[in-house]
């Protein structure tokens, strides 16, 4: 399987038809039509169901548009970093990112970078750790920002200081907005909004199953569920200072009592050679945070 042909499929995978695809890639269409079908046979797969008027993506090319997707974005970024010159650091710096007020920290990191090395980009994805994590061992992005308990001692990685705190986020008009912080009996019997990946630290301060809980909801991003919050769904219970609950909003924060928070830490791939870019990013927040 060659990178053209990856790149032809997913010019055809983008275009919808054999004609614009080949338009597209000034080649003939008897040409690209032929690429396709060999690189079928190679793989043994039907990539495509051929209609009348457009192409549509089997169950198999869905799946390969994603991995060329990704091998053709590390190919181009290979050839950009290769192309540095040793006088003029250039290149981009991929960070994912999950919902924490910590990436204030990081935004701080860029600004100073980008005093000292003007032509460096900085791309940032926002996901939760799962999403992060599987994009940083896929080489799709150089680090990742998490929060909680996250098992990464597959990678190298340095805790930032900050510690991020857990409450709940209601309306404003709630019975619960009165208190200045919510326990676990406050919540019994209530709607839930729980994170997707928040049960390790929260099982314990409710002192029950999560199971046994009333979760109407899950989410990976907060700004949605606040608008759950806002619409009288449930309680969401969330990091503080993720999205807007102050006197501005018709949503208000209260911690939880006990306390429960959560650390952050930033992490790469282990034994990875990071590119100029991202090297200078690291040792910059290894100057900084590392031990």
């Amino acid at each position: 399987m060659e990178l053209r042909h990856l790149q032809y499929f997913l010019m055809v995978a983008r275009e919808g038809t054999i004609s614009g695809a080949a338009h597209a890639l000034h080649l003939s269409q008897p040409s690209l039509s032929r690429q396709m079908q060999d690189l079928e046979n190679e793989l043994g797969l039907k990539l495509f169901d051929r209609g009348s008027r457009r192409i549509e993506l089997t169950a198999a090319g869905m799946r390969l548009r994603r991995r060329a997707e990704e091998i053709v974005d590390l190919v181009g970024r290979t050839e950009a970093e290769l192309r540095v010159s040793a006088e003029t650091l250039t290149g981009e710096v991929r960070i994912g990112c999950g919902e924490t007020p910590a990436v204030r920290l990081v935004a701080n990191v860029i600004a100073e970078m980008q005093d000292e090395y003007p032509l460096v980009r900085f791309a940032l994805h926002s996901g939760n750790a799962e999403d992060v994590r599987e994009r940083l061992d896929n080489g799709l992005i150089d680090f990742g920002l998490f929060v909680g308990k996250v098992d990464l001692t597959r990678y190298e990685s340095i805790e930032l200081p900050a510690r991020d705190r857990w409450g709940v986020i209601m309306r404003r008009d709630d019975a619960l907005c009165s208190r200045d912080a919510v326990t676990p009996n406050d919540l019994t019997g209530l709607p839930l909004i729980l994170s997707a990946q928040g049960g390790d630290e929260l099982a314990p301060w409710f002192h029950r199953d999560l199971a046994e809980l009333d979760v109407v909801a899950t989410y990976n991003l907060l700004y949605n569920a606040a608008a759950l919050a806002e619409a009288h769904v449930g309680y969401v219970v969330c990091l503080e200072g993720i999205v807007e609950a102050s006197l501005a909003t018709d949503l208000v924060f209260r911690p939880l009592e006990p306390e429960v928070t959560a650390g952050v830490a930033i992490a790469w791939k282990r034994y990875q050679e990071l590119s100029p870019a991202a090297e200078a990013f690291r040792q910059t927040i290894s100057e900084l945070w590392g031990n």
